[in-house]
């Protein structure tokens, strides 16, 4: 995350994107520079941790085409 405070007043979203429910000011993160709210840390962590597992696997993916052996 970036030093930018996370307010709930500045979240994309009014309801968490998992259950439904109204996001909570102890459930924020930031997404593409923008704060996203959930309804509890747990789903924000299961957000992040999916967010992860999909960069990660996009960044394998786009090793540069010169360091596969084509050019």
């Amino acid at each position: 995350m970036s030093d930018k405070t996370l307010r709930i007043e500045d979240a994309v979203n009014e309801t968490c994107p998992w259950s439904g429910q109204p996001i909570a000011a102890d459930s924020l993160t930031l997404y593409r520079g923008e704060v996203v709210g959930f309804c509890n840390p747990g789903c924000r962590d299961k957000f992040e941790a999916a967010i992860s597992h999909f960069e990660k696997a996009l960044e394998d993916r786009d090793v540069p085409l010169i360091a596969r052996g084509i050019e």
